[in-house]
């Protein structure tokens, strides 16, 4: 009987490390994670929602996990919290990509002051339009289920309890932010164009009719023409940003697999 209790008490404990040393990718991951680790959810459901992920990717993990990670899960805790920091972070300038586009949309159809936004982070209300689009439709879409197939990944990319090489983690930091203003660029060419179009217009109006105030009756045109590209922009913009984000989960490094 004391002996039975004690292979269970061990086999316990072993679970709970094996499950703790998942947490804790797992958690780093999900406070920067686009949809469930927004800072306009609640931290008791941010927590919660990390726990669900620990418990659904924790079965497939434990058993490759090293027994000298579990013995010493000490050492190992800030190896694991920057791995999933990491991730996080990269996943998290996908949304940082949409707000950029929804900024520069707004300063290049005249809208960056009006209507912004008030949440967490103020931004106009272009960009609050596309951020949350954005994410509404990658939880439609089975976020989370990629998600879970990532961590699941991240092992095989980032062995547990060893700090990533500082090098190739800078460089691949900065080749991610680089493309995620590349992209913000990019899925702001529509309002770009339209807006150059327009100044172009108004500058050989104003030319040919100094006298006219060009300007009052240019405002009203660029705005609605502004919203007018927006309502038809959006449904390719995501679906551009929506596939290049499934692109990142699938292969994070870009490389081969």
């Amino acid at each position: 009987m004391i002996q039975g209790l004690t292979a269970l008490t061990e086999l316990a404990s072993l679970n709970l490390a094996a499950a703790f040393a998942v947490f804790l990718r797992v958690g780093a991951i999900m406070a920067l994670l686009p949809g469930f680790g927004e800072q306009s959810i609640p931290v008791r459901v941010r927590l919660v929602i990390a726990l669900a992920f620990t418990v659904i990717t924790a079965p497939a993990i434990a058993p490759t996990l090293p027994s000298a990670l579990l013995d010493r899960i000490g050492p190992a805790i800030g190896a694991e919290v920057v791995i999933g920091l990491s991730l996080g972070a990269t996943l998290r300038l996908f949304v940082m990509a949409l707000s950029i586009a929804g900024s520069i949309a707004a300063q290049s159809v005249s809208l960056a002051q009006i209507l912004g936004g008030a949440g967490v982070d103020p931004q106009p209300a272009i960009g609050h339009i596309m951020v949350l689009s954005g994410l509404t439709l990658a939880i439609m879409m089975g976020l989370h289920i990629k998600i879970a197939q990532l961590i699941i990944y991240s092992y095989e990319l980032m062995p547990p309890g060893q700090w990533p090489d500082a090098a190739d983690m800078l460089t691949w930091g900065v080749d991610r932010v680089g493309k995620a203003f590349s992209l913000g660029f990019t899925l702001a060419a529509p309002f770009v164009i339209i807006s150059m179009i327009y100044n172009l217009a108004l500058g050989v109006i104003n030319r040919a009719m100094p006298q006219l105030m060009v300007s009052f009756v240019g405002a009203p045109a660029i705005t609605a023409g502004g919203l007018i590209v927006l309502a038809m922009s959006l449904p390719f913009v995501l679906q551009v940003w929506l596939s290049l984000m499934d692109q990142f989960i699938v292969d994070p490094t870009g490389a081969p697999r």
